[in-house]
């Protein structure tokens, strides 16, 4: 169990040193750089120290082609800004990521050649786009097999290190990112996590509140991301204003932002992206339509053949791939300690992810989680996923589920 220890230092102070002590030990350098207010701030404090002791560091954006243009043009002025002190990386090869809006496109791909007509924007002009600049890319990657390798790439075998904005105030998931046990950290810093060979993650502002972003904005003068005044203006809170790839399970919820701030931007989209319109609709409603809060069983089902039932509406593709997660999640349980079947209902199910019900396999199903991260599951590397779909068609008649 981690506690929170005081410094008697300053939150910008204390990530001033953290940065100062990863410049020391670290011969290679990058900011991963997504262009909202967390990545801007930890931006700034890793180019103050870069400017300092004059050197350079990597700087990577991928471009999510669907995105403010506000954002846009402040991630254009931060590259420029910092010109002479980066390796610049804005990035906008084709990557897979869920689509949380659609069952019949549950995954999308930004800069999709094939639909190159329909595109939200043109490439920046300045934009890496050849896939032979990275050896190790592969047709249908997905963003979250890109990343890590794009860090052991530009590590060259150094001890490298990759900055990123997060802030463990903002969800649990992200305080056990840094805080849990068993993982390794480079000399025993808590806000640096190993990542495998030379490369490491570090969180120098793991410990700030939303606050401290607009404090150090406001003192320092230094550029934001407008595209927050206007989310201030459409009244968001501070803690609500997230920027991030827009059709994701949870990213949805903020879609209507695109409509009132940006409706060129959001035109596109709709006519770019399945299922956008119906995600903006419908992404603040509670129950049955996106799986949002509580939801509620149909009269004349249980849990269990409501799964079922959703199973059986979608179209083949979607269906076959939910049902061999769905399996695998029935195996996993059958095995330990619920050889009949696991509960419809668990009484007292508050989202633990060792409380077994097919009442949650509804949930992710009508939250259109098509990973089925709701049930422990990551996602399946594109490279391997024909075979690993021949595997289950075999398990899944070895097993006698689903």
């Amino acid at each position: 169990m981690a506690y929170k220890k005081p410094l008697n230092i300053s939150v910008l102070e204390a990530a001033r040193q953290r940065i100062s002590w990863i410049f020391d030990n670290f011969p290679r350098i990058y900011v991963s750089f997504s262009g909202g207010k967390d990545s801007t701030v930890m931006l700034h404090l890793v180019a103050d120290e870069a400017i300092k002791r004059k050197r350079k560091f990597g700087l990577l954006f991928y471009d999510w082609e669907c995105q403010f243009k506000t954002t846009i043009e402040h991630v254009r002025n931060m590259f420029d800004l910092y010109s002479e002190n980066i390796d610049p990386y804005w990035i906008s090869v084709p990557l897979k990521t869920v689509n949380g809006c659609s069952q019949h496109e549950p995954e999308w791909i930004a800069w999709d050649e094939s639909k190159k007509d329909l595109w939200v924007r043109e490439r920046e002009p300045s934009s890496i786009y050849d896939k032979a600049r990275f050896p190790f890319y592969r047709d249908n990657m997905t963003f979250e097999e890109f990343m890590p390798a794009f860090g052991e790439w530009y590590s060259s075998g150094k001890l490298t290190v990759n900055f990123i904005g997060i802030r463990c105030g903002e969800s649990l998931n992200r305080w056990r990112t840094l805080c849990a046990g068993k993982k390794q950290s480079m000399k025993g810093r808590q806000w640096t996590t190993w990542c495998g060979g030379a490369n490491y993650s570090a969180y120098p502002i793991y410990d700030w509140q939303a606050s401290d972003d607009w404090i150090y904005n406001a003192k320092s003068g230094k550029p934001y991301n407008k595209i927050y005044d206007r989310m201030h203006q459409a009244g968001m809170t501070a803690h609500q204003m997230r920027i991030d790839e827009p059709f994701g399970g949870t990213q949805r919820i903020s879609l209507w932002l695109y409509h009132v701030l940006e409706p060129e931007t959001w035109a596109k989209m709709t006519t770019r992206i399945s299922g956008a319109n119906t995600g903006a609709l419908y992404c603040k409603e509670k129950g049955n339509v996106l799986g949002n809060g509580a939801i509620t069983l149909p009269k004349g089902h249980t849990w269990q053949s409501f799964a079922m039932s959703m199973l059986k509406s979608m179209p083949p593709k979607t269906s076959e791939h939910y049902s061999n997660k769905i399996a695998v999640y029935l195996k996993w349980y059958r095995d330990r300690g619920y050889p009949n079947g696991i509960p419809d209902l668990f009484p007292g199910d508050l989202g633990g992810k060792d409380v077994p019900s097919w009442r949650r396999i509804c949930k992710i199903i009508l939250r259109n989680d098509y990973w089925c991260k709701g049930l422990s599951f990551s996602p399946t590397k594109a490279a391997s996923y024909e075979k690993y779909k021949k595997l289950m068609k075999r398990r899944r008649q070895e097993w006698r589920l689903i």
